[in-house]
């Protein structure tokens, strides 16, 4: 058991995840800037805008639970922010949060950006809420083993959680004809094709940001390989979604992923998402 009122933290969290939404599908209509972070990657307003409204949430939901957040992480390891924004674990619980996951999506117009959080216990994900703007689709634990997903639009106010038509969510079973693979549309193919080289692969489905773990645990794909690099912000709440839909999220050796590597500056070794629980038979080529 994991102790977490999944719930009621959804409950909390739904309205200024929506004024999130809110905020970054305004600057859609408005015109985004793109600045550079000191790693390269780009930021927009609305990353940090969002970031705001989401870690003020979080500190009025549970102020005794510290926050990481991608561009306060960003800020302070680039020495633009105080070093106390880099919040240390090791506490034993702690929130992730990534604003808008899919930047690059984003600045292209593409909707499969996302707003990712979740809660870590014992370095491992026990509660997860993506919500897409652009898709008007909200993901989120309601229980432990108890994933769902609903269309929910970015209107004020926001709505009851009681009063949501939440669908429960399910991975599948692997198909007997090959696999269906979700992978980015700005990451190369050949580095995926090497992960999946054991495996018979039906299908390539590009999707961005964390939108791939929803595919996932909605049934709408089989595996998702990422031989690149991730953050923990990431993928924590997207892990956290496929596992209470019935699958799995490992590194490529099969051991978990950890959460709470400050040392690492909270990235990720590479790994493989599957929908599927663990002992079904894979189709092999």
């Amino acid at each position: 058991m994991d102790g977490i009122d999944h719930h009621a933290l959804a409950e909390a969290l739904l309205p200024s995840v929506l004024e999130a939404g809110r905020i970054e599908l305004g600057y859609l209509k408005s015109g985004v800037v793109v600045e550079r972070k000191a790693d390269a990657s780009p930021v927009t307003a609305a990353d940090r805008e969002a970031e705001a409204v989401l870690v003020a949430a979080l500190g009025r939901i549970a102020p005794g639970i510290p926050v990481v957040a991608e561009e306060a992480n960003a800020e302070a390891e680039a020495g633009t922010a105080a070093e106390s924004a880099l919040t240390p674990p090791p506490a034993v619980s702690f929130f992730l949060v990534d604003p808008l996951d899919g930047t690059r999506d984003y600045i292209a117009g593409l909707r499969d950006f996302t707003i990712n959080v979740a809660l870590i216990v014992d370095t491992q994900p026990v509660f997860g809420l993506i919500f897409a703007p652009a898709r008007d689709e909200l993901y989120v634990t309601l229980g432990e083993g108890y994933g769902a997903f609903a269309r929910v639009l970015c209107a004020e106010p926001a709505p009851r959680l009681c009063d949501v038509a939440f669908e429960r969510l399910a991975t599948r079973p692997p198909p007997a004809d090959g696999l269906v693979a979700l992978m980015s549309p700005w990451r190369p193919r050949e580095p995926v094709d090497r992960c999946l080289a054991p495996f018979k692969v039906r299908e390539y489905r590009t999707a961005g940001s964390s939108y791939k773990f929803c595919l996932l645990a909605r049934g709408e794909g089989d595996v998702y390989p990422q031989p690149g690099a991730t953050s923990e912000w990431d993928t924590a709440a997207g892990q956290a979604l496929v596992e209470s839909a019935g699958g799995t999220v490992a590194t490529l050796d099969g051991r978990p992923l950890v959460y709470g590597k400050r040392e690492l500056d909270y990235r990720n070794p590479p790994f493989l998402a599957w929908g599927l629980n663990r002992g079904l038979t894979l189709p092999t080529r």
